[in-house]
């Protein structure tokens, strides 16, 4: 078995977390992109099908007002809403256990980080809508503290895959984990919104001539690879804080699941 450790203790290095980051999606390409595409892709898609032909009847020249149908639509809504906030962090939690076990020398299997992301989703819905919370409240008020919070729980869903303390364990576990480096998550993440925001503009100007069904394909495919890339990039750096603050080897991280 390969051992991998990531750098010298101390230091949460942003270029590192790229290339392995970029290292485990092409490594498990199929896996990577299969998870995406079921938990990211598909109900992307889904929703935005359901949703279609509702818009273009309000965005008809003449259409009248429609109470009861806006109702209906803002319903369609909230429930879309939260089937994507449960299918993405189903997303991170299977990602989560595929970037461990791939850096740790394993071949992650489709099975075993669904398996995982099933059996830990009670609690990761409860750190999803703790962090949404306080951080959105935190926007609310001062725009930096929301953020601060945000990058201080960041980590609390890998801590809970991978280290198993609870919902309130995470999140305490995570604000540990990333202070002194939430300046270096925030540069990171930046880097990476930024990127998906160009990806999906651009494939947007082409898609917007054609339309239809294949806009929301294109949706779809864009959303699959931006939740992909995002997700194993959470996973990655929380490598690297345990490696930078711990010094702990790949191994001694999948211990856990032995």
């Amino acid at each position: 078995m390969t051992t991998a450790t990531l750098g010298q203790p101390g230091r949460f290095e942003i270029g590192r977390v790229f290339s392995n980051t970029f290292g485990v999606i092409g490594r498990n390409i199929g896996l990577c992109v299969g998870l995406a595409a079921l938990f990211a892709g598909l109900p992307t898609l889904i929703i935005r099908m359901s949703t279609h032909s509702q818009i273009n009847a309000m965005l008809e020249p003449g259409a009248t007002p429609d109470p009861s149908a806006a109702f209906r639509n803002s319903y369609i809504t909230i429930i879309a809403g939260l089937i994507s906030f449960v299918c993405t962090l189903l997303l991170q939690s299977a990602l989560v256990r595929a970037t461990i076990e791939d850096l740790n020398g394993k071949r992650p299997s489709f099975g075993d980080c669904i398996q995982i992301a099933i059996r830990f989703l009670l609690p990761t819905l409860a750190i999803g809508i703790l962090v949404g919370l306080g951080a959105g409240i935190g926007l609310m008020l001062l725009i930096v503290p929301g953020i601060i919070l945000w990058l201080g729980w960041s980590m609390s869903v890998p801590v809970l895959i991978q280290e198993r303390r609870g919902v309130f364990g995470s999140m305490s576990r995570s604000r540990a984990l990333t202070k002194g480096s939430r300046w270096s998550l925030f540069g990171l993440f930046l880097i990476l919104i930024i990127i998906a925001m160009i990806i999906q503009w651009g494939i947007l100007l082409v898609l917007v001539l054609f339309g239809g069904i294949i806009a929301e394909i294109g949706a779809a495919l864009v959303q699959t690879v931006v939740s992909m890339v995002l997700s194993i990039a959470t996973a990655v750096s929380y490598v690297e804080l345990r490696q930078a603050k711990e010094g702990a080897s790949i191994d001694e991280l999948a211990e856990i699941f032995s």
